[in-house]
């Protein structure tokens, strides 16, 4: 009985959400408002208990908050300042080839921009982009929700991995922190060495005039080298610098190192592939609705790229330890701000690093750009109008959902939570079973929210106790977690409503859906596996 009651809130807001498409801001709301009730009648936790707990999470929510409105508000002054217009461009005379294009925008170049913006965004430019270069619509819808997957975990800097260290309150753990980010790295490691090619299989077997897998395998050097150059510093930045830009340096290296192969014809095919005739494509691949074309701009490319290379100096600047800016950035006042015994309670002290935030420096570089793009009034102020609209839906569904995940892990008097109920019952399948299913509890929560980040805090604390009461490493347990929170991206209800919205295939995101699952599935079993092979050689960070 306790069990299931335990279960409904989260429960509630999967239904809410998938039959009744509301918002996620209006689910989390109601879900809180019902493990509170839950908690007061079922669990004996008082009210005080019940608004402290709350108003900390709530609090919590601010460290993913700043990160989001910085990381939305650089994308969106790039864009009124026609730097976007020009990046784009720059993309257009590399390789006439639909399959290089196809690796560099839609892997490297979305990778680069879920690393630095994150939250719906890569879909949103890199689909457009290569409509604009000739791809069908629903190709490059397909390509660029697909590809918007191996860079997630550390996307926005690192926002999913600090959300969920943030639910566990282990961010000053440096062992857990490292193997967290290690094990997450690896599986999107592995997986990126292939992705490239699985995907330009079936884009070629579907959009293909030959309908065939055969143009895909003649690219394939350049799509495994492409997920390579992705792997490689991936793995090597999430191990030496720190999960925070593992992404963002990922894919630098990688649109660096394709673009040079592209323009030097290294291992890229011997013949030009295209999609042919657009007459001849399938009504299906067109758009359905008119979508305003990109604002076209005389801006160098240099001079629109700057933004990011500054994101990138300062990120790595302020998180190298030797040069002590780290350390002064989090000393304490006045750069970080504390509120101490919450409501009276000795275990509920929170502090916010302001200073050191992502979301801080984002929005330093988005004031610097207004002046080094030379930005007019109305233009300013349509970036901030458009980033304040967006925010302000994720900043709700923020706030109740981490004060769920809360109340939800509150302990009563006899030490137990509405998430230790949970999690004792979901230990209930053994611990060979639960490794299967742990990162399909990731996708879910993506699926439905539209945010790995939303799933972090949602199912974080749930995993977490699981594999304590199955006797499982957390490091593992967590880190499939975040990478089913990453893949269940492709398959996002939200995502693909915001890539068929941006190229004008409105009304074809269940075939989408459908389309990229095939991908999801594989992407989630290679994880499975990688963990019930580590776990057979019994290692145990």
């Amino acid at each position: 009985m306790l069990a299931l009651l335990a279960f409904l809130p989260i429960l509630a807001t999967l239904i809410l959400m998938m039959v009744f498409n509301w918002p996620a801001r209006r689910c989390l709301l109601i879900s809180w408002i019902a493990a509170g009730i839950f908690d007061f009648f079922f669990w004996d936790i008082d009210v005080m208990s019940l608004l402290g707990s709350s108003l900390y999470g709530m609090l919590s929510s601010f460290d993913v908050l700043i990160i989001i409105a910085g990381a939305i508000l650089v994308m969106n002054t790039l864009k009124a300042s026609g730097a976007t217009s020009a990046i784009n461009r720059g993309f257009m005379n590399i390789s006439p080839d639909k399959r290089v294009q196809a690796c560099i925008i839609g892997f490297s170049f979305c990778s680069f921009i879920e690393a630095a913006a994150g939250f719906g965004t890569p879909a949103a430019l890199a689909g457009p982009l290569m409509v604009s270069l000739g791809f069908p619509p629903l190709a490059a819808a397909m390509i660029a929700l697909i590809f918007d997957s191996t860079a997630v975990s550390f996307g926005a800097v690192g926002t999913p991995v600090t959300a969920a260290l943030s639910v566990l309150g282990l961010g000053g753990n440096e062992e857990f922190v490292s193997g967290f980010a290690f094990w997450t790295a690896l599986p999107h490691a592995v997986m990126a060495i292939f992705l490239p090619l699985i995907v330009l299989l079936m884009t070629t077997k579907i959009f293909g005039k030959e309908k065939s897998f055969k143009p895909a395998l003649k690219a394939a050097p350049f799509a495994i080298f492409t997920g390579l150059t992705f792997a490689v510093p991936l793995l090597l930045t999430s191990i030496f610098i720190g999960y925070e830009f593992a992404s963002l340096i990922a894919a630098l290296v990688s649109i660096a190192l394709t673009v040079i192969a592209a323009k030097n014809n290294f291992l890229t095919p011997k013949t030009t592939w295209d999609f042919g005739n657009p007459n001849e494509w399938d009504k299906d691949w067109l758009a359905t609705t008119k979508v305003s074309p990109v604002k076209e701009s005389n801006m160098s490319l240099i001079k629109a790229w700057v933004p990011y290379l500054l994101i990138a100096a300062i990120l790595v600047i302020t998180r190298i330890p030797q040069l002590q800016i780290k350390a002064l950035l989090t000393s304490g006042a006045p750069f970080v701000l504390k509120i101490n015994n919450i409501l009276g309670f000795d275990n509920l002290d929170w502090s916010l690093k302001w200073a050191y935030l992502p979301g801080t420096f984002f929005i330093i570089v988005a004031l610097i750009t207004n002046f080094i793009h030379k930005m007019n009034k109305e233009q300013i102020k349509e970036s901030w109008k458009a980033t304040l609209k967006q925010v302000s839906g994720a900043a709700l569904a923020l706030l109740f959902g981490l004060a769920l995940v809360e109340i939800m892990k509150f302990k009563n008097a006899d030490g137990l939570s509405m998430m230790d109920t949970m999690a004792n019952a979901l230990a209930m399948v053994g611990e060979k079973l639960y490794v299967l299913i742990s990162p399909f509890i990731g996708v879910l929560g993506a699926f439905v929210s539209g945010s790995a980040t939303v799933s972090m805090n949602l199912f974080t604390n749930l995993q977490y106790n699981t594999a304590n009461v199955l006797d499982l490493p957390a490091v593992f347990i967590i880190s499939m977690q975040c990478v089913g929170a990453a893949v269940g991206n492709m398959v996002c209800i939200n995502n693909a409503v915001a890539a068929s919205a941006t190229i004008g295939t409105t009304g074809k995101e269940g075939k989408l859906i459908k389309t990229n699952a095939i991908p999801m599935i594989i992407y989630t079993l290679v994880t499975v596996a990688i963990f019930y092979i580590a776990l057979a050689l019994g290692i145990n960070p």
